[in-house]
């Protein structure tokens, strides 16, 4: 072993001696480090009990909710088991042109274009008849009305409001005019129900085409009610032509 005395390492820096602490062992080594507590174990079978209650709940309130579902769809299918093929006959069912409503015709009620009444029928002023004169362009059935005017007269007209479908009425009882229309009259009128409106076949009013008997004496309306060709043939009233 040599007896050359150790080289001090330049790179390590010399320590002072300090009396009364250099050399204590204590300084040289380190303090041991403070003891850690101990982390918590847990074992893998703490609160399996509670995982499995919870399961358990959880797997019932599913099944309830299932069944309480499939309930409900059966009682809401249960409930109308007629409609279902009907609507779906509906559905599947193909359009149809169908013809034309043609309106049944009164029992013994005259037809026009031809004859709707006789003299005889119509012998005295104000005298009146219905009948139904057939639209042949639109095979509609429309209510008419012959009157014997005091002039000798004999004139027919449409019951059918003009341009709308109120069914105008032919009013004998100058007491209703009085009532319900509040207006005097002292021979028959021919009122619209739906308007309130009075016509007077003694007088003429404008229509389309000129002058046309039914002028307008109470009321608000478009024009004298339309009218109907009349002719007489022997004893026979004929209506022939529906004004244009």
């Amino acid at each position: 072993m040599s007896d050359k005395p150790k080289e001090p390492d330049p790179f390590k820096p010399t320590e002072p001696n300090i009396p009364g602490v250099t050399g204590n062992p204590a300084r040289s080594k380190p303090a041991p480090e403070p003891p850690r507590p101990a982390a918590p174990q847990f074992r893998s079978s703490a609160g399996a009990p509670e995982k499995k209650s919870a399961r358990k709940l959880l797997s019932i309130a599913v099944i309830v909710a299932v069944l309480v579902g499939l309930a409900l769809y059966v009682w809401k299918h249960s409930s109308a088991p007629e409609q279902r093929p009907v609507a779906a006959a509906v559905a599947a069912a193909p359009s149809v042109d169908l013809p034309p409503v043609v309106a049944q015709l009164p029992p013994n009620m005259p037809v026009a274009p031809g004859p709707v009444a006789t003299t005889a029928e119509l012998a005295t002023a104000w005298a009146s008849k219905r009948f139904v004169f057939r639209a042949t362009q639109t095979s509609e059935n429309i209510p008419g009305l012959v009157v014997h005017l005091p002039s000798g007269v004999y004139w027919g007209i449409s019951l059918r409001q003009p341009y709308g479908t109120c069914e105008l009425e032919y009013v004998t009882d100058v007491g209703k005019l009085e009532r319900q229309y509040r207006f005097h009259a002292d021979h028959p009128m021919v009122v619209d129900p739906c308007n309130r409106v009075v016509f007077d076949l003694a007088r003429y009013g404008t229509g389309p085409n000129g002058e046309v008997r039914g002028a307008i004496v109470s009321g608000r309306g478009v024009r004298p009610p339309i009218g109907i060709e009349v002719r007489v043939r022997g004893k026979q009233v004929f209506a022939t032509q529906l004004e244009q």
